[in-house]
């Protein structure tokens, strides 16, 4: 069996586009919460949550390199669209209201704490995450750093 696989950069594109838009998005995160508190963070690099949502960004420049390379009306994009779809209802939807629970959760055991009642179970003690997804305005700013990334990158090739 001969398979011949030829690897083109200049393809991978949609990939490069996505990495692009993740990696931007990411490292604007300490940048726009300085803008928005005052406050510089730079370990917001690696936070989930907040503002932009780099899963939007990444995702939606997948979808529209995708289609600016193999066309808007090929199965491929058609797939990475509805993939696309998904990832970003999660993020506003399911990871933030996942998150809101874990906010609820943590001042219900705060609350009990300060009655006096006994928590036995170590799971109490458990550092746990709070941001989890994002708003639809931190969506949004995701949507057009993709669309941004994946345009300017198309036609800077």
């Amino acid at each position: 069996m001969n398979m011949n696989i030829s690897f083109n950069l200049r393809n991978m594109y949609p990939f490069f586009s996505f990495l692009i838009a993740v990696i931007l998005a990411q490292l604007l995160k300490p940048f726009f919460f300085y803008l928005k508190t005052g406050k510089f963070i730079p370990k917001l690099i690696f936070a989930a949550g907040s503002f932009p949502s780099s899963h939007s960004a990444g995702v939606v420049s997948l979808m529209l390199a995708t289609g600016l390379q193999e066309r808007f009306r090929s199965t491929l994009f058609a797939a990475v669209f509805a993939y696309g779809m998904i990832v970003i209802y999660d993020a506003a939807n399911v990871r933030y209201f996942a998150g809101k629970n874990i906010e609820i959760t943590k001042q219900i055991i705060k609350d009990l704490k300060k009655s006096n009642i006994k928590l036995e179970h170590d799971l109490y003690d458990y550092p746990i995450k709070e941001i989890l997804g994002h708003k639809w305005s931190e969506v949004l700013g995701g949507i057009i750093i993709g669309i941004l990334v994946a345009v300017i990158y198309f036609y800077s090739k």
